[in-house]
């Protein structure tokens, strides 16, 4: 039996389709996606909900080029964004998602380089639906976005992005290489291999002057899965950035011990180099 709670849910899924009534229950919505456990199926196989979802998306894209998103607008798609981020959560409903290929209606988000507030925005919560696509290990997502564009927009981000978006770009790139078929494939060619690894040694090298633990733990790891292709691991002999091989980032690393121990880990893979001070010296680790 439905409860009150269930009825709420339910009429503010049926005014999404009330063009009046859409902003509004947009905001309530995804306030209670965390809440409402069934929320995603609910979306997915309620009339019209989906393309309501979309038609939100696909009005932005006339205010992406030349700039001119407000912030009332990018709230608004982003309530949208946040309500598709549960659906692609949910699993009864990821897989319809991605079959449905609306992950690439997202996408001239990620493409877009104003660093307003409004935009930055935007690109930070489409990458919360990516994130939430690879955030269970599932080689159907992965397949499915490296199909797509999703590597550049996702380095384009880690270099220009701010620090939370860097962040979340990062940990794509590095659910997809934690894949065997996405370790594959940008092992490759040289080119993407080389694409993926100049943009970490550049992100390393702006964190020497501006740290952060939680940039460094995804790169590190990113790092560390590289390493365990042979022809990635001989390129990175001699193209890891120095300031990992010596103690630039000791104070990150004295408390962060498992991000100490991925990079103790890639150390020794590459031949046992010098390890930071305090680093153990064991094998590589997995995970």
């Amino acid at each position: 039996m439905a409860t009150s709670a269930d009825d709420v849910v339910y009429k503010l899924v049926i005014d999404l389709t009330a063009p009046e009534k859409r902003e509004v229950a947009l905001l309530k919505l995804s306030k209670k996606r965390e809440d409402v456990g069934d929320l995603a199926p609910i979306l997915w196989r309620s009339f019209g909900t989906i393309a309501v979802l979309l038609q939100e998306i696909i009005a932005i894209y006339p205010l992406l080029h030349p700039p001119a998103l407000t912030a009332h607008a990018s709230n608004q798609v982003c309530n949208a964004l946040a309500l598709l981020q549960c659906v692609a959560s949910h699993p009864q409903t990821r897989g319809l998602f991605l079959q449905a290929h609306i992950p690439l209606f997202l996408y001239p988000f990620l493409n877009t380089v104003s660093k307003t507030r409004p935009f930055e925005y935007l690109r930070l919560t489409s990458l919360g639906v990516i994130g939430a696509l690879v955030k269970v290990d599932d080689s159907d997502v992965i397949s499915f976005l490296l199909s797509t564009e999703i590597i550049p927009l996702c380095l384009r981000i880690m270099e220009t992005g701010s620090e939370l978006s860097k962040t979340v770009a990062t940990f794509i790139v590095q659910k997809i290489l934690l894949d065997e078929n996405g370790l594959n494939y940008i092992c490759a060619t040289a080119e993407r291999f080389y694409a993926v690894s100049t943009v970490l040694r550049n992100m390393v090298n702006a964190l020497i002057e501006q740290q952060s633990a939680r940039l460094l733990k995804h790169i590190v790891r990113c790092y560390l899965r590289l390493s365990d292709n042979p022809r990635a691991r001989e390129a990175l002999r001699t193209h890891l950035p120095e300031a990992l091989r010596n103690n630039t980032f000791g104070t990150i690393l004295d408390e962060d011990q498992s991000t100490k121990r991925w990079l103790a880990s890639l150390l020794y893979a590459l031949g046992g180099e010098q390890i930071p001070s305090g680093s153990p010296s064991n094998g590589p680790a997995s995970g």
